[in-house]
């Protein structure tokens, strides 16, 4: 099964979070923030209204409550809107 995106969705693979500190602590499962980038795997569409400007493979960033997280053969990915993605990392 494949998830693909309707609308003006992207499906978005976080990156991984930290799992030590600069000094090399590494960091309980407890107290690891939330990722705020990631890969994007697909996009939808778009709509009349909304052009899509993202597309699969794009690295971005977005908010730290951004989209509805969902697992898919034991993988986590978020779903959101395009306009809840802040930036395109270059």
């Amino acid at each position: 099964m494949k998830i693909k995106p309707l609308a003006d969705r992207v499906l978005i693979k976080p990156n991984a979070a930290e799992e030590k500190t600069a000094g090399g602590l590494f960091i309980p499962e407890t107290a690891k923030e939330k990722p705020l980038a990631g890969t994007v795997v697909a996009a939808g569409p778009g709509t009349d209204e909304v052009k899509m400007e993202v597309k699969a493979g794009d690295k971005v960033l977005y908010g730290k409550y951004a989209g509805t997280e969902i697992t898919h053969d034991g993988e986590t990915y978020l779903i959101m809107k395009q306009n809840d993605v802040m930036a395109i990392l270059g």
